[in-house]
């Protein structure tokens, strides 16, 4: 191992001292933000809120202090659907009591999961990511389908947010303290293990009612339309709900993704070892397809006046407060004299970039037939972009969306044909299933 020379260093500090546009910096940054001093005021014009396809949606949802992404932009996809139906201006379905069921369904998931493991040597890297992840707040839209599915919907006002749901943080550490003490226990005595599982699932469900409160067996449908009508559809069962104001459309919709690394060729369909909630739900499953085709098939949904989930990384080129992502109103390169970089698939390949966020697509604009800006309704509240509604430029979305939801009908016959393959397992880490963690 070569060490650094402090001759090396009294080298390159009599070369900075003599750096005009180094000292310049500098000083810059002495009292000034890097991400204000990188902006290109010249792009600010591509970053407007006006777009040549939108698709008008109800007001932005709030997922505060937790992770909870996922389920936020799938439920604001199925509110649209019954917003249309039933002429709705103010809607929301209960954020809350689908992630009661999402952490319930993952304790059981992990508990039933590490049981593969008792016999496994302590420092065995599945074993440890498993124990080490615990039960966190992100999910996949395979694992948001399998909740719906099994315990249906219902309206925001008939389990509202708690503390708890909107700060998610010290609850998931001690859910993750009585997970981790099962593990010793089990593995130690592996002959006691059921018991103990079955005490454990016990002591967190009552944990679980006390920081979410207890979800509802049936509720009232209340509603006034956009005519001022009031309705009320009294005693419904959550799956009655969902059956009757969403019905069977999940079923339509496949997850796809572009992670154009070595080893996941396109047009094969991949999952994810060890990432679900529902135990007996649907398998996580990604087609991965070349990105001009992602965006196509985006396109499409949206011109037929239907917003799309997605799923990509929101930690680079940003401005939260404005709602803008976009690399190229940033020129970093510059300023700092030297090359940042990555292909899309170095990003992957190397722990630089991966899921974090799942949002909904309303529209886009284009410019010669081509996509410039993208519009998307976010789940951070109204305070920041505009009303709580961000923009990406096109070349953002290239390098840092990886995932959309679409409808099938839509897939073209060799993406279709490519669903029938068999399913190539990734390991419980690979960054496809990084929403989840």
């Amino acid at each position: 191992m070569k060490p650094i020379k402090k001759e090396t260093l009294k080298n390159w500090d009599k070369s900075l001292s003599e750096d005009i546009q180094h000292k310049t910096l500098k000083r810059a940054l002495t009292d000034s933000d890097l991400a204000k001093i990188g902006l290109k005021q010249e792009n600010a014009a591509k970053s407007t809120f006006r777009f040549s396809k939108e698709i008008k949606t109800l007001p932005v949802t709030n997922q505060k202090k937790s992770g909870r992404c996922w389920l936020f932009a799938g439920l604001n996809v199925l509110r649209e659907i019954i917003a249309k139906k039933y002429n709705l201006k103010s809607f929301e379905l209960s954020q809350n009591y689908v992630a009661f069921y999402d952490k319930l369904e993952k304790i059981n998931y992990f508990l039933e999961s590490v049981d593969d493991f008792l016999d496994a040597d302590k420092d065995d890297r599945t074993l440890q990511h498993i124990v080490r992840t615990g039960i966190q707040d992100g999910g996949q839209w395979d694992m948001f389908v399998s909740l719906v599915k099994k315990y249906g919907l219902v309206q925001k006002e008939a389990m509202d947010e708690t503390t708890s749901s909107s700060n998610t943080r010290v609850m998931n550490q001690f859910i993750n303290v009585k997970l981790r003490q099962y593990v010793a226990y089990a593995r130690k005595h592996p002959d006691k293990k059921d018991a103990k599982k079955t005490q454990t699932l016990e002591d967190l469900y009552a944990f679980l009612v006390s920081n979410f409160g207890t979800p509802p067996k049936t509720f009232h449908f209340e509603y006034v339309d956009k005519d001022d009508t009031y309705h009320i559809d009294t005693k419904l069962t959550p799956l009655e709900f969902y059956n009757e104001y969403i019905g069977g459309i999940l079923d339509d919709y496949i997850s796809i993704i572009n992670a154009p690394t070595d080893d996941k060729p396109f047009y094969n369909n991949y999952t994810v070892d060890y990432l679900g909630n529902v135990a007996e739900g649907k398998q996580i499953t990604h087609l991965n397809l070349p990105m001009d085709e992602v965006k196509a098939l985006i396109l499409e949904q949206l011109d037929d006046d239907e917003v799309v989930w997605f799923g990509c990384d929101v930690a680079y080129y940003g401005d939260r407060k404005k709602g803008i992502w976009a690399d190229d109103r940033y020129d970093y390169e510059d300023i700092f004299g030297f090359d940042l970089t990555l292909s899309k698939a170095e990003m992957l390949d190397y722990g630089h970039s991966q899921m974090n966020h799942a949002m909904v697509l309303t529209g886009y604009s284009e410019l010669e037939g081509k996509p410039t800006k993208w519009k998307i309704e976010n789940s951070w509240g109204e305070k920041a972009g505009d009303k709580g509604y961000y923009l990406a430029s096109d070349s953002w979305f290239d390098k840092y969306v990886y995932q959309a939801v679409i409808n099938k009908k839509y897939l073209t016959k060799k993406q279709t044909k490519a669903l029938d393959k068999e399913i190539i397992h990734l390991k419980p880490w690979d960054p496809m299933g990084s929403l989840a963690l």
